[in-house]
């Protein structure tokens, strides 16, 4: 364990959200609310995380090490919920060695790393036993008092329910949030006495029992206490969102993205997008998904893990996930790309084409009311409106290549696994079963043939006797 330890409560069940699933695992613009909380533990100067799980502890550790593999981890177990205290109790084998711990809650997804960076610093600086972080609020009810003697010195944290009525007119409050010198925390978690209701331990308790014993203890007060708010209801969660969600597009503004209406774009985690490139209304990007500049995303696009070059123009409501679509390279309007779509530099797809597993290569173009799956295509290749790619029998899929200047005339069926030549052509209204030579024309319809006189010998008649039989 090396100089600073996060110490992460994340054990809660989370009544209040009315959900199975652990509270700390609900997403926040896609990433779990804990996931933000230790990146910004991590990128305030944190060496260590000590996430302390109990609710769901297999699933809430799974994610978390999935989502930090090269980090320095130690899970704690809290069996049973019996108070931040006793959170923190948990965690006292795992971070012995650590010379500061910071404490902060699982369910704080908005807070700003600079801010906790600052905090950690001050706190050192200061050579101080314990620093908690605290807030100005307006209407303080509800929340823990920090209260000061005469000399503004910190005393001790008290909750609404045991304060006096002169305490409660207090505004500075508790915002959950401590910095403490390890080698205290044991002593400290170890007088800590559950005289209440709950038969808990309080973590706020060792702010007295520190002050108490001559310890310097003091409050950092936060500039921006709205990123400390925690979530425990479904309407926190969704204003987390917007919080967050608020920051991310402003970050995208100050980075040169023009944004049209930021209030119905959503950007989520992870998703980064380059100057100049312009995101329309109702815009969702999403996942890993990346943008590149000078790209134009038009109205309703939503990218799920989609990579996408520079100078890329997506016409309103493209769906597309798990796609790449290459410097250049248009899409839609309506065009759905589905999972290993690719499309090369300067091609086109667009209206109603879906894709799937496919490569497009450049300045190849399926503009209409196709679909292509399983499919290679190469480069400046035109596939007309309705062609579809037969790739599945049934129990198998299939490949279908279409070699480089191949042209696809309309309402062709390929009937994998097939092979079309460089620069053949096929013929409008064919169905290709067998592979067809470069340069050669494919052509697989029957001959048309004209009845002339057909109207007034057959289809004629036919008519008027079925307006006398209803006259």
């Amino acid at each position: 364990m090396s100089k600073r330890a996060a110490i992460v409560l994340a054990a809660g069940q989370g009544t209040r959200m009315r959900s199975a699933r652990a509270k700390v695992l609900h997403e926040v613009l896609g990433r779990p609310m804990v996931g933000w909380v230790l990146d910004a533990a991590l990128e305030a100067g944190v060496d260590a995380l000590v996430p302390v799980v109990g609710h769901q502890a297999e699933d809430v550790e799974a994610w978390i090490r999935a989502a930090y593999p090269d980090t320095d981890l130690a899970f704690c177990l809290q069996a049973q919920q019996l108070g931040t205290g006793d959170a923190v109790r948990v965690a006292l084998d795992a971070t012995r060695s650590a010379e500061t711990a910071l404490i902060l809650c699982g369910d704080t997804p908005a807070l700003d790393p600079v801010e906790i960076g600052a905090l950690l610093q001050d706190h050192e600086d200061g050579q101080r036993d314990l620093t908690v972080a605290s807030f100005y609020a307006q209407d303080p009810t509800g929340y823990g008092r920090i209260v000061r003697d005469g000399e503004d010195r910190v005393l001790r944290i008290t909750e609404e329910r045991d304060a006096t009525d002169e305490e409660r007119l207090i505004d500075e409050v508790n915002a959950g949030i401590y910095v403490v010198r390890r080698a205290l925390l044991d002593d400290a978690i170890g007088a800590l006495d559950p005289q209440n209701a709950q038969g808990e331990l309080y973590l706020t308790d060792i702010v007295e029992s520190l002050a108490k014993e001559g310890r310097s203890v003091d409050a950092y007060v936060l500039d921006d206490p709205e990123r400390a708010m925690g979530v425990n209801t479904r309407a926190q969660l969704v204003e987390a969102e917007w919080l967050l969600g608020a920051k991310t597009i402003a970050d995208l503004l100050d980075g040169g993205v023009v944004v049209q209406d930021p209030t119905s774009v959503r950007v989520e985690h992870g998703v980064t997008v380059g100057p100049d490139t312009v995101l329309a209304a109702g815009v969702q990007l999403l996942g890993t998904t990346t943008v590149g500049s000078g790209c134009h995303i038009e109205t309703g696009t939503i990218l799920r893990d989609t990579s996408v070059g520079d100078g890329v123009h997506i016409k309103p409501y493209v769906v597309a996930e798990l796609a790449a679509l290459s410097d250049g390279a248009t899409a839609g309007p309506f065009a759905h790309l589905r999972p290993a779509s690719i499309l090369g530099p300067g091609s086109k797809v667009g209206n109603f084409v879906e894709m799937k597993k496919t490569h497009l290569g450049a300045g190849s173009k399926a503009n209409h009311l196709s679909y292509l799956g399983d499919c290679w295509v190469g480069q400046d290749v035109n596939v007309g409106a309705g062609t579809i790619t037969c790739n599945y029998d049934g129990t198998n899929k299939h490949k279908t290549v279409l070699e480089d200047g191949v042209f696809i005339g309309s309402d062709t069926q390929l009937v994998a696994p097939v092979t079309v030549g460089a620069r053949a052509t096929i013929a409008a209204g064919s169905t290709v079963t067998e592979d067809v030579p470069a340069g050669a024309l494919a052509l697989s319809r029957t001959r048309q043939v004209n009845r002339e006189g057909y109207d007034e010998a057959y289809r004629k008649p036919r008519e008027d006797a079925g307006k006398k039989g209803t006259s």
